[in-house]
């Protein structure tokens, strides 16, 4: 009777046992296979699973929850900084003209945009920026539409598309009478957005209307009427990318606006040849030896958005040769 009862609670403790393992081996594949859902891009919120399809991947704005997105400035990359320095090295005219700060650029890589990586030269140098800074009016006049201070009128969707497509000063000086200077400086200030930074040398400013006389209000900084920097352009163009200018909505409509451009310079001569099947999304400037091209490139292999602010009366060809190197490098490294 002993050795009955004996075996009986050993094989019982047995099962106890197997059972408690059985159970520890579940829940370590469950959390292995929840972790294979989970992208992480630096801080994420444990447990968020999100899949990127390839649908999604194709068409803009990104859909991505908040939790899996990071600050630009935080996606700075070791690998794509270097190879910007070695493109800039390799022209000794561009290396002079960045060290005189005349020359800033930058980068962003989202073919993975998951994790984007960010590189730049004189990055946050803010420079006069000709009719680049129109993005910045054209964020201002979207908000206030937005927020129904502003009529969306077929006038004033023509004109914003004029203003952005073929840079038109008449069109974008409406915008701006529409809106106001100040209006435009509390937009690039908004936390929402910190387009233009006090604290972080200044960045995106509109503070005159363009082609005319009129008002003049430069920036608090280095007293510019029309100015921007580097990272702040990228920055604009990678929130506009994630559905974070105003709303997924209004940035899918600024996407449309910026669609299409119709000045078939700079960076645009080129991705004409080279990427005739991307969607591009521009905004360019010039104003004597003042040169800026901005573009946010998307298509099936090239994913990535340039910034080039340039003051150099070979500004234009600047522009031509900077986007092929940088397209020539980006196709030639990872993930190609």
């Amino acid at each position: 009777m002993y050795r009955t009862t004996s075996t009986f609670r050993w094989v019982r403790f047995i099962r106890l046992r197997i059972t408690a393992i059985l159970a520890l081996l579940l829940v370590s594949l469950l959390a292995w296979t929840a972790s294979r859902s989970v992208f992480a891009n630096n801080d994420l919120k444990v447990g968020t699973i999100f899949e990127l399809t390839e649908e999604s991947m194709n068409n803009l704005p990104l859909a991505l929850p908040d939790s899996l997105l990071c600050p630009l400035d935080e996606l700075t990359d070791d690998e794509l900084q270097s190879q910007l320095d070695q493109i800039l090295k390799s022209n000794p005219r561009w290396a002079s003209l960045a060290k005189a700060k005349k020359l800033s650029i930058g980068l962003v890589d989202m073919r993975d945009p998951l994790h984007a990586r960010f590189a730049g030269i004189n990055k946050k140098e803010m420079v006069y920026a000709a009719s680049l800074p129109k993005i910045a009016v054209l964020l201002t006049c979207v908000q206030a539409i937005e927020d129904g201070s502003l009529q969306e009128t077929a006038a004033v969707r023509q004109d914003m598309r004029l203003m952005i497509a073929k840079s038109n000063n008449a069109a974008t000086t409406r915008m701006i009478d529409r809106v106001g200077i100040d209006r435009i400086a509390e937009v690039m200030q908004d936390p929402r957005y910190h387009f233009y930074d006090r604290q972080n040398k200044g960045g995106l400013w509109v503070g005159k209307a363009y082609g005319r006389g009129g008002a003049r209000k430069g920036d608090p900084l280095k007293n510019i009427s029309h100015a921007a920097t580097a990272e702040q352009v990228c920055r604009y163009y990678y929130m506009l990318a994630n559905g974070l200018l105003v709303s997924p909505e209004r940035s899918r409509q600024m996407l449309d606006i910026m669609g299409e451009p119709e000045l078939h310079h700079k960076f645009v001569n080129v991705l004409d040849r080279i990427a005739p099947d991307a969607q591009v999304y521009r905004k360019s400037g010039s104003w004597k030896n003042w040169h800026a091209d901005s573009v946010l490139v998307w298509g099936t292999n090239r994913k990535y958005i340039l910034v080039g602010l340039a003051e150099t009366p070979e500004g234009e060809q600047l522009m031509r040769d900077l986007i092929q190197r940088v397209d020539r490098a980006l196709m030639a490294s990872r993930n190609a």
